[in-house]
């Protein structure tokens, strides 16, 4: 219910701004890129021995008036009293045609989890997606609602085949040297809705000098069934520091 009541109020926020009716403005011939990434680490000895990087990266292509193409990827390695605990890969790349409000996706991914026990996930998808507002400044607020085809390989050898429906929230809003950006997912097997996913990545940015920025990043995720040994909740709160490009 709270994270329900936070994104409604970042779209309130939104949908009162004084550039409510300004739209992607880009020109037909323009290509425009847009980079960020971001890196965190903590190492402590003592009661508890514990290591762990995080960096994640996001690139992205747009052509014109109608054509999107996110990239982007996330790593994360943990060590623990000497024993791997955290060993996180997520690579997505999500097309898209866009005519007003109007979204097309397609969506590509792969990921490895050693929390998890996933020695491999490979996802293909495709689905409509509806923006209720968007501007160049990158404040969005925007659905989608995907089908995708999903193959998940486990560490005791065993192996899934599913069809989901991914539904996504996305909102994100800036003003002067804050950015805030919420993203959302819901993942059910169209067969078997008790075998589910849900995840939630918010990030907090403070701009500083030189396009670099001071990132508080909460990310949870809940997978309703794992291999035996391995735990359906994982949360990371992380703090560090990002660079990105401009638009």
């Amino acid at each position: 219910m709270r994270l329900l009541y936070f994104l409604l109020c970042c779209f309130l926020v939104v949908g009162a701004a004084p550039a409510l009716h300004a739209q992607n403005q880009q020109q037909r011939d323009t290509t425009l890129i847009v980079y960020s990434g971001q890196l965190t680490g903590a190492y402590s000895r003592g009661g508890v021995s514990r290591a762990l990087l995080s960096t994640s990266h996001s690139l992205t292509f747009t052509r014109g008036q109608h054509y999107g193409l996110p990239l982007s990827g996330s790593f994360i390695y943990g060590k623990q009293d000497g024993f791997l605990k955290e060993r996180e890969l997520l690579l997505n790349a999500t097309p898209y045609y866009y005519k007003g409000r109007f979204r097309a996706y397609a969506l590509g991914g792969f990921e490895i989890s050693n929390l998890r026990g996933i020695t491999s996930r490979v996802q293909l998808g495709a689905g409509p997606g509806w923006a209720f507002y968007s501007d160049t400044l990158g404040r969005e607020v925007s659905v989608s609602n995907l089908l995708i085809r999903e193959k998940t390989n486990f560490r005791d050898g065993t192996s899934r085949l599913t069809t989901r429906n991914s539904a996504r929230l996305k909102v994100s809003y800036s003003r002067s040297v804050v950015t805030l950006s919420s993203i959302t997912f819901y993942q059910p097997s169209v067969l078997d809705f008790g075998d589910y996913r849900f995840s939630n990545l918010t990030t907090l940015a403070l701009k500083l000098p030189r396009k670099f920025s001071v990132n508080f990043s909460y990310n949870y995720t809940h997978e309703s069934r794992v291999i035996e040994g391995r735990f359906p909740d994982n949360t990371n709160v992380t703090v560090g520091v990002a660079y990105s490009t401009t638009r």
